[in-house]
């Protein structure tokens, strides 16, 4: 008979059950239910709600129930639904009466939120954690890169010349972003709902703020109706796993592009590439074509949470057992896909003389020449017009700018002297040393910026209990 089975005469429909239960996925909450039901088992012992023994008969039964779970000794029975009722019923079988007093003061729908905010707030310290790994590997190759010298592009058409220290920075700067995000979703995260019942509070005189101390949660909600029925903190958390995910995706797309022979800027390492069935010269970088291609399913998931609220009357719906599934698909792409890539780059070899060409050879000094000659007078529309005729000549020539002589130049502009010649990729990213800029100096500046941002994030995950 079902724990809730005294107002029905009939059972459910087979299909309907299957259709219902939730224990298929939703087993992977075990731990924060346990840890849940303990935290408040103690409090209705401190309360006088139940007596001190059988709170501890209830802590000790949970906690050899935890033990047979990790030890796949447990049988996850569909006939209970989910994972509450899978643990209570197990327990009643176990410690017997007692079992039957832990329920009191408390309704599967304030459980099941306080163990999905227990879940999802020990998920954000694992997506930060792993975000660190990834910028952490951006800065030691940023420092160990740090003179090579790259085209910079625009419309995917190159540019103007940059450090490659500086294009890896700017990813960097994204999953600071992303971290900063998860950081800040986790204070709304971590407010625990116990204590609500099914949606109006109970009856019972409950020590809400020991039970969240017990758990360690720094704090509790402030509406019942809102506390049983709000899924915000799972949408915070599949948006920033939805923006994290895009800028891998954009990251991917740049590792692909390079490691092509057109591009010829790096090389992957073996064990993260692949070969064809059919081609034998084939090396192909599946592994980040796989990162690009799975942000598809991240934000899939956060567009069917979205969807799955939308038109939710207060408070508890069935609806809202939807929100498990997509979640926990979307939080283990996101942090494979952030191991994954994070060893891809960490092990690809760059072709420096090869990106110091493309620098130096598609007029990515255009924009140098020309704030060359505004600097000799000339207004920067006339300037632009006067070097965009250059570099048609040029490609008429079959020439770049270090093969055209003083004369040539002159054709254009008498302004022209012997210092545009000397205008270089590295001229050019020396002079732009303004903050955030790509001289030399700057990036040397931004690397030690980001190691102290590093910091912070290590001292953040400490204080959430994430070890690093």
């Amino acid at each position: 008979m079902k724990l809730w089975g005294g107002r029905f005469e009939k059972p459910v429909n087979e299909i309907a059950e299957e259709f219902g239960a939730s224990i298929p996925f939703d087993r992977r909450l075990y731990r924060e239910d346990i840890a849940g039901s303990k935290a408040h088992a103690r409090m209705l012992a401190k309360q006088g709600i139940i007596s001190n023994e059988d709170a501890e008969k209830i802590v000790a039964g949970l906690e050899r129930i935890q033990a047979r779970i990790e030890k796949g000794e447990f049988e996850f029975r569909l006939d209970r639904e989910d994972i509450h009722l899978n643990i209570e019923a197990e327990l009643a079988a176990d410690i017997g009466e007692a079992a039957g007093r832990l329920h009191t003061g408390r309704s599967r729908n304030d459980q099941v939120a306080l163990d999905f905010r227990l879940y999802v707030c020990r998920t954000i310290g694992q997506a930060v954690e792993r975000i660190l790994r990834l910028q952490e590997t951006l800065v030691r190759l940023a420092e160990k890169w740090e003179g090579v010298i790259m085209p910079g592009y625009t419309h995917l058409q190159r540019a103007q010349p940059v450090l490659l220290s500086h294009h890896l920075l700017a990813y960097f700067e994204m999953f600071q972003r992303d971290a900063g995000r998860f950081s800040d979703s986790y204070a709304r995260t971590d407010v625990s709902p116990l204590g609500s019942g099914a949606l109006a509070g109970v009856p019972y005189p409950l020590d809400r703020e020991y039970v969240a101390e017990q758990l360690g949660m720094s704090a509790v909600s402030r509406n019942s109706m809102d506390s049983v029925s709000d899924r915000d903190f799972v949408v915070e958390y599949m948006a920033a796993a939805a923006l994290c995910a895009v800028h891998l995706s954009r990251f991917a797309e740049e590792i692909i592009l390079w490691s092509t022979g057109e591009f010829g800027f790096i090389e992957l390492d073996d064990s993260y590439s692949t070969g064809s069935s059919i081609m034998p010269q084939k090396k192909n970088p599946d592994m980040a074509e796989l990162v690009r291609g799975k942000t598809g399913r991240v934000i899939g998931h956060l567009t069917a949470i979205l969807v799955t609220l939308k038109g939710l009357p207060l408070s508890y719906n069935k609806d809202m057992q939807e929100d498990k599934e997509g979640f926990f698909d979307a939080s283990d792409t996101l942090l494979t896909s952030l191991t994954v890539f994070e060893g891809m780059i960490a092990t690809m070899r760059i072709k420096a003389e090869n990106m110091a060409k493309g620098a130096e050879g598609s007029f990515a000094t255009a924009t140098d020449l020309a704030d060359y000659l505004v600097g000799k007078g000339l207004p920067f529309r006339q300037a632009h017009e006067v070097v965009g005729k250059l570099v048609r000549y040029a490609i008429e020539q079959g020439k770049t700018f270090s093969g055209l002589s003083l004369a040539e130049f002159k054709q254009f502009s008498s302004l022209f002297e012997e210092a545009a010649l000397k205008i270089t990729p590295e001229t050019s990213m020396a002079a732009r040393n303004t903050y955030g800029g790509t001289a030399p100096g700057q990036v040397k500046n931004a690397i030690a910026a980001s190691k102290t941002l590093l910091e912070d994030t290590r001292q953040w995950l400490s204080g959430i209990g994430v070890p690093v």
